[in-house]
C-alpha cells in the first residue's frame, strides 16, 4: 500500500485512504501543481490466484474504458500512472454520498425524486450505449451511484462494465450484482443495453420501496404494492424495465427516457389498455362496440405509427449525408412541431459539420419560429433549446466566405440567452442554468457596452472587471460539467478576451488580470480528458490559439505603454 504522505509521480500528494476494494485502494490526494484534490485508486498488477487475475485485469479495463468518456454523470479519469508493478488512476474526487447509504439513513424516497434521479442514470447508461461499440456498465445498484451536495448524480465503479461484442452469444464472465443483475447476467444470453434497463428498473425499485432485492427470501412484486400512493405511471415503468424476456423490456434508453419525462401519458395509456382488455373480453360477439373498439384502437395505431415513425426519422445513422439527415429531421418537426428532440438533433447535425452560416441559420429559424409560440415556455427541454440555439451562434456562425465576427455571433446568441435568462419558470434543475445566465452577461455586456454607439463610454474599468468576474466564478462553477460544456466557455473566455483586448488596456484593466485568466483556461483545457470528436476539435483549437491570443494582448499594453 501507498504511504500517507507520499507522492505519487512527483505530482499528487496522498492524503488519506476513502475507500478500498479486493484488489484496489482508493486515496483522496492533493495535486501539488494545481491544488486541487482527486481520488487516485492503486491496482496492484499482481494478485494470487485466477479468481485475482480476472478482478485485476477488469480494474485496469474500467480506467482504459473511462479514458475515453465525457459525460457529467461519469467521474473523469485525468491520468494514469504506471510504475511497472502499480498502476495509479487518478480521476476526479467526487463528494457525496451514496444512494445505498442514504436508503439505510432515510428509507425509501419520493416518486419525484426517484424520477429525476432515474432520468440521469438513463441519460448516462444512453451515453454508454452510444459508444462504439457500446458500452454495457452492468452493475447498476443504489452502491454505485453518488448522490453530490447539490443533489446531481454520478455513476462510479466500472469496474465490470464491458463492450458489446455483437458476434458473442454469452457474456464470458458472470458479473453484476445479485438481486439487481438481470437473468442474461448468469449466462442465458449476452447482457446489452437492455441489460443495463433491467438493472436501472431493479435500482428504482429499491429506491422506491426500500425494500432490498439481494436477500434470499426476496420476491418481485410491483411497487404500488410495497406503496399504492406511487403512481400507476411509474409502476408499469418499473415493471417494463425488469421483464424477464428482453424483447419484452424497453428497448433503448431513449424509449426509457421518453416514459420518464412524461409519467402521466404512460399512467393513461396503461388504465386505457386495462380496460380494452376486459372490454374486448366482455364484449367480444357484440358487433357494434367491436367497431368502436376498432375504431378507438385504430386511433391508437395511428398515434403509434406516429411515434414510431417519429423515432426512425430522428435516429438517422452517422453516415448519413448533413442534407438527408435535416431532411428528416424536418418530416419529425411536421409530425410533432412542439416536440423540442428533432430541433436538437439538427443542431447536432450542423455542430459535427461545424458550421452555422448563414443559409443553415435561415432553415433552422424558419422552422423554430413557425412553431416557437408552441411550445411549453416551462419545460427543461425548451431551455436546453434555447440554450443550444444560443451556443450554435456563439460558437459557429459564419459569414458566407467562412469568415467570422465574434461580435455578430454575439448579436445572434443573445435573444436566446436572454429568454432563459428572463423566464421565471423554468425548473431549478435545468443543468445548464449557470452556464446560459454566463453567456447572457457576455452577450449583454456587448450589447449594452460594445455594440451600441450611444453607450461606448459606460463600458468603464468597473464594468469590464465585473465581467471577467463572472467568468473567472463561472469557469470555477462549471468543473463538474461534462469536458464539451466546459470548453465552449473557455473558447468563448479566449475569443473575449482576445477581441476586447484594445478596450481592455484602454480602460487601465491590469494585464495581469487578463494574463492570468488567459492562463487559468490554458491549464484547464490542458488537463481536460475528451474523447467526443468535436471536443477534441475545439480543445485543439483552444490549445493553439493560446500563445497568439496571449501574445497579442501582451503587444497591446506594451505598445501603450510605449506611446505613453
Amino acid at each position: 500500500m501507498t504511504e500517507i504522505g507520499s507522492v505519487v509521480d512527483g505530482k499528487y500528494e496522498i492524503l488519506k485512504e476513502i475507500g478500498k476494494g479486493g484488489m484496489s485502494v482508493v486515496y483522496l490526494a492533493m495535486d501539488k501543481r494545481l491544488n486541487k484534490q482527486w481520488a487516485v485508486k492503486e491496482i496492484r498488477k499482481k494478485g494470487n490466484g485466477k479468481n485475482d487475475e480476472v478482478v485485476i485485469n477488469s480494474l485496469i479495463a474500467e480506467a482504459n474504458l473511462m479514458k475515453r468518456l465525457d459525460h457529467p454523470a461519469l467521474p473523469r479519469i485525468v491520468d494514469i500512472i504506471d510504475n511497472g508493478t502499480t498502476i495509479y488512476v487518478v480521476m476526479d474526487y467526487i463528494e457525496g454520498e451514496s444512494l445505498d447509504k442514504i436508503l439505510q439513513e432515510y428509507g425509501a424516497n419520493s416518486e419525484e425524486v426517484v424520477i429525476e434521479w432515474a432520468k440521469q442514470l438513463c441519460d448516462a447508461l444512453g451515453y454508454l450505449h452510444s459508444q462504439k461499440p457500446p458500452i454495457i456498465y452492468r452493475d447498476m445498484k443504489p452502491a454505485n451511484i453518488m448522490l453530490k451536495p447539490e443533489g446531481n448524480i454520478k455513476l462510479i465503479d466500472f469496474g465490470i462494465a464491458r463492450e458489446y461484442k455483437e458476434q458473442n452469444l454469452a457474456d464470458t464472465t458472470v458479473l453484476g450484482t445479485k438481486g439487481y443483475a438481470s437473468p442474461e447476467h448468469y449466462g442465458s444470453r449476452q447482457t446489452d443495453a437492455r441489460s443495463d434497463i433491467f438493472t436501472l428498473g431493479m435500482t428504482l425499485h429499491h429506491l422506491l420501496t426500500g425494500i432490498d432485492p439481494r436477500p434470499d427470501d426476496y420476491i418481485y412484486a410491483s411497487v404500488r404494492q410495497w406503496n399504492p400512493e406511487l403512481s400507476d405511471g411509474i409502476e408499469a415503468i418499473i415493471d417494463k424495465c425488469t421483464a424477464i424476456d428482453p424483447d419484452n423490456r424497453y428497448q433503448n434508453c431513449s424509449e426509457l427516457m421518453y416514459d420518464l419525462e412524461h409519467p402521466n401519458l404512460i399512467t393513461k395509456d396503461f388504465k386505457k389498455s386495462q380496460k380494452r382488455k376486459l372490454k374486448l373480453f366482455i364484449t367480444v360477439a357484440t358487433l357494434s362496440v367491436v367497431m368502436l373498439l376498432l375504431g378507438f384502437s385504430s386511433k391508437i395505431l395511428e398515434v403509434n405509427l406516429n411515434n414510431n415513425y417519429y423515432d426512425t426519422l430522428v435516429s438517422v445513422v452517422s453516415s448519413t449525408s448533413l442534407s438527408e439527415k435535416i431532411s428528416s429531421y424536418k418530416k419529425a418537426i411536421e409530425i410533432y412541431p412542439y416536440d423540442t428532440r428533432a430541433y436538437m438533433y439538427m443542431l447536432d447535425a450542423y455542430e459535427n459539420e461545424g458550421n452555422f452560416g448563414k443559409e443553415e441559420n435561415d432553415e433552422f429559424l424558419a422552422l423554430y419560429n413557425a412553431n416557437k409560440d408552441g411550445f411549453d415556455v416551462e419545460s427543461i427541454e425548451l431551455a436546453e433549446l434555447n440554450y443550444r440555439i444560443g451556443m450554435m451562434y456563439f460558437n459557429y456562425y459564419t459569414n458566407d466566405d467562412g469568415s467570422y465576427s465574434f461580435s455578430n455571433r454575439v448579436q445572434k446568441a443573445y435573444p436566446f440567452f436572454l429568454t432563459n435568462y428572463e423566464n421565471e419558470n423554468i425548473p431549478d434543475n435545468f443543468q445548464y442554468k449557470t452556464l446560459s445566465n454566463c453567456y447572457y452577461q457576455i452577450c449583454s455586456f456587448y450589447k449594452n457596452y460594445i455594440l451600441s454607439s450611444t453607450n461606448v463610454e459606460e463600458a468603464s474599468r468597473e464594468k469590464y472587471l465585473k465581467l471577467l468576474e463572472v467568468l473567472e466564478e463561472s469557469i470555477d462553477s462549471i468543473e463538474e460539467s461534462g469536458a464539451y460544456d466546459q470548453l465552449t466557455l473557455y473558447n468563448g473566455t479566449f475569443m473575449l478576451l482576445y477581441d476586447q483586448r484594445t478596450n481592455l488596456e484602454s480602460v487601465n484593466v491590469d494585464k495581469e488580470i487578463v494574463v492570468s485568466l488567459m492562463d487559468n483556461v490554458y491549464n484547464n483545457t490542458s488537463l481536460l480528458s475528451v474523447q467526443k470528436e468535436q471536443s477534441k476539435k475545439l480543445k485543439s483549437e483552444i490549445l493553439d490559439n493560446y500563445r497568439e491570443y496571449k501574445d497579442a494582448i501582451e503587444r497591446t499594453y506594451n505598445n501603450a505603454k510605449e506611446r505613453r
